[in-house]
């Protein structure tokens, strides 16, 4: 059976996997195509996501690829506000998760905009402050694996065995949390966050022993390293590579696909819905 969490108080089911599209509201992220980073754009972005399907909308103010510019957390909450503002009047009834590490952000993000979900990159590690925040604001939690920070999780790649270190280290995190009392909670193993490409693919390649975590998967691999270095193509033309590799992922357990395109996760939920798996 698959896991379920909460969200405003109602069972949110994962019994067909989920598509949670990317909203950055940012000028810098990886993807240059997915940047967002005024009202028009974000409109324009959210408008077609609403349109292809999206189950979830993943609100972010910060980029987290390596290199890019420290910012203050006043400056990545004024950057949501367009973001929360279109999700909340185009869709009021779409989950909102706000991709962010910081607890001050979250709480903001769910005490004036009734936020459903907080996707924490860090997994805690980068606010100590996150878990508390998480378990006072009753909101679902995505715990995701990186070790360091975004500016040097590639010197971070030493694991003794990869899926073996990054379940035992989401275990302990799990535990943490429940005795803080946050009853839900989304795991997510850091697809090139602090791994190797090849780490990448042993951890999809093995994603179903995190089923033992009995949470909710998500898996983000839209367009990243692992694809388009693996293929000798940009993340401009990683969509087909991404295709692939999230159908994979839904066989091999996957309850939410994290992506920058929407129609084309769909289509694999809707194909891999017709297979006996």
């Amino acid at each position: 059976m698959r896991p379920t969490i909460t969200i405003r108080g109602k069972l949110y089911s994962f019994d067909t996997p989920k598509v949670m599209g990317i909203v950055n509201a940012t000028p810098d992220s990886f993807f240059s195509e997915s940047r967002t980073p005024d009202y028009l754009s974000i409109k324009k972005r959210i408008e077609k996501m609403i349109n292809e399907g999206v189950d979830i909308l993943d609100l972010g103010g910060c980029s987290t690829r390596p290199g890019a510019p420290e910012i203050s957390d006043e400056e990545e909450y004024e950057r949501l506000l367009p973001a929360l503002d279109v999700a909340r009047s185009l869709a009021p009834e779409i989950p909102v998760s706000i991709d962010t590490f910081r607890a001050s952000v979250a709480r903001k993000c769910v005490e004036e905009w009734k936020a459903d979900i907080i996707n924490d990159i860090s997994g805690g590690t980068l606010d100590h402050a996150m878990a508390e925040t998480v378990a006072e604001l009753k909101v679902p939690y995505i715990l995701m694996h990186l070790r360091g920070t975004p500016a040097d999780m590639q010197t971070h790649t030493d694991y003794e065995d990869v899926v073996a270190d990054v379940l035992k280290d989401l275990a302990f995190k799990i535990a943490d949390l429940r005795q803080l009392g946050v009853a839900n909670v989304i795991v997510d193993p850091g697809f090139g966050f602090a791994k190797t490409v090849e780490q990448n693919f042993r951890l999809l390649d093995c994603l179903e022993v995190f089923r033992h975590l009995e949470c909710p998967i998500l898996v983000g691999i839209s367009r990243k390293t692992m694809i388009w270095k693996t293929l000798g193509c940009t993340p401009a033309e990683a969509l087909n590579g991404t295709t692939v590799l999230n159908t994979t992922a839904i066989l091999k357990g996957a309850d939410i696909l994290r992506v920058h395109d929407v129609a084309e996760a769909r289509q694999c939920v809707a194909l891999t819905n017709c297979l006996k798996y």
